[in-house]
Order: structure tokens, then C-alpha cells, then sequence
């Protein structure tokens, strides 16, 4: 797996200090996926990195997967954050233009936190359904995309009887595929002719359009 170097993303984890040791954990997670991939984690190299006894984690993270999903937690935290920052700098009474900020926090988020969108989009390494936060933060942001879409129908600016989940899907599909091939190192491959970060916004942007548009 190549090395991800992104400013998004610490370079090291936070060593161990009292009370501090499930961040340390899963920052020397984070490093270790950054450097070798996800299935070279364990929670035993995750002590060793955080410079904690072997059995010290085990306290918390049972298991690979209990310290990945708290990753994952942490990873759906920030995404969280971005998301709420890019919808509140632009007007909340378009709904149309609230949405496209959505997705454009989203995109701009995992393209700068390439290993954390791998381990909160990878519901093989987690166990997302045991953890309340995972799915109340997904769930969070699915309802705001269904109501703004609502809000957009209601001012006529969907076409009538618009399927709002499959519009969901469609939207939440654009965006984790277009995040994914940026990360993932896909565009040259398909347009070349400008930057990742700017072809997945106008390609969000034409989505739009034609979401929007009447037949």
C-alpha cells in the first residue's frame, strides 16, 4: 500500500500519558495503516508503537477489530465535523446549495484524511453495527440529505414523485466513488487534464445540475 503523506492525517501518534492511552492507540493505528495497510495492524504492534506493554490495550480493544472500529469513530467524529463547517458557510435556505455543500465537505474531508475515509468506509474491517455512534452520526447525516431533499421538492425544485431514497443513494454512490478513486489514484486514468480536487467538485456540481433539472 503506498504511504499517505497528507496534511490531514498526524505524521505519529501521541505516545502514551496517563489517561490518554486509547488516543495513543489509535494514533499509532492510524500510522500503521498509513505505512503498511490495514491488514498489517494488531493491537499488539499498536502498544508496542504507542510504547505501552502488550497486554495494556486489551483493557479496551479486545480485538483488530474493536481498536479499527474505534478508528472508525474517530474517523466519522471529523467527517462529522467537516460536513456541519461546509454546510454552514453557505445559505441554509437553498436546500439545493446545502446538499452540494454536503458533499463537497465530504469529498474534501477524505481526500485530505485518506486512511481514516478507508477504515470508516470498510464495514469488513469494523463492527459498525455495534457502535451506537457509527450508526447514529450515519444516520445523522442520511436524514439531513433526505430533508433537505424534501425542502427541495417542496419549493418545486425536484421533479414531482422523486424517489428520495434511490436520489440518496445516487448522491451518497457519486460521492464515496468519486473520494474513492481520487484516493485510490484513478483519475490520470480518466481525466487528466485537471487536479482530483477539482474534477470530483465539478463533477458534483454536474450531478446536481442534472438532479435538478426538469424533463
Amino acid at each position: 500500500m503506498t504511504k499517505n503523506t497528507d496534511a490531514g492525517e498526524a505524521s505519529h501518534p501521541k505516545r502514551y500519558h496517563h489517561g490518554n492511552l486509547v488516543e495513543a492507540l489509535v494514533s499509532a493505528t492510524v500510522e500503521i495503516i498509513k505505512e503498511r495497510g490495514a491488514e498489517h495492524v494488531s493491537v499488539r504492534e499498536a502498544a508496542k508503537r504507542a510504547g505501552v506493554s502488550p497486554g495494556a490495550p486489551f483493557r479496551h480493544f479486545r480485538s483488530k477489530t474493536a481498536l479499527l472500529t474505534a478508528v472508525a469513530e474517530q474517523a466519522m467524529d471529523r467527517l462529522t465535523e467537516a460536513v456541519a463547517t461546509a454546510h454552514s458557510k453557505v445559505d441554509s435556505s437553498d436546500p439545493i446549495v446545502a446538499l452540494e455543500a454536503i458533499g463537497q465537505g465530504y469529498l474534501e474531508w477524505a481526500i485530505a484524511n485518506p486512511t481514516h475515509f478507508q477504515i470508516i468506509s470498510s464495514r469488513t474491517l469494523i463492527d459498525f453495527d455495534a457502535s451506537d455512534s457509527l450508526r447514529d452520526q450515519n444516520e445523522a447525516i442520511r436524514r439531513k440529505m433526505i430533508d433537505l431533499l424534501t425542502q427541495a421538492q417542496l419549493q418545486g425544485r425536484l421533479a414531482p414523485g422523486a424517489d428520495f431514497d434511490h436520489l440518496v443513494l445516487a448522491a451518497r454512490a457519486l460521492v464515496y466513488g468519486l473520494a474513492r478513486m481520487a484516493i485510490d489514484g484513478h483519475f490520470p486514468e480518466w481525466l487528466s487534464s485537471e487536479p482530483p480536487s477539482l474534477a470530483v467538485q465539478r463533477a458534483l456540481r454536474l450531478f446536481m445540475s442534472q438532479m435538478t433539472s426538469k424533463t
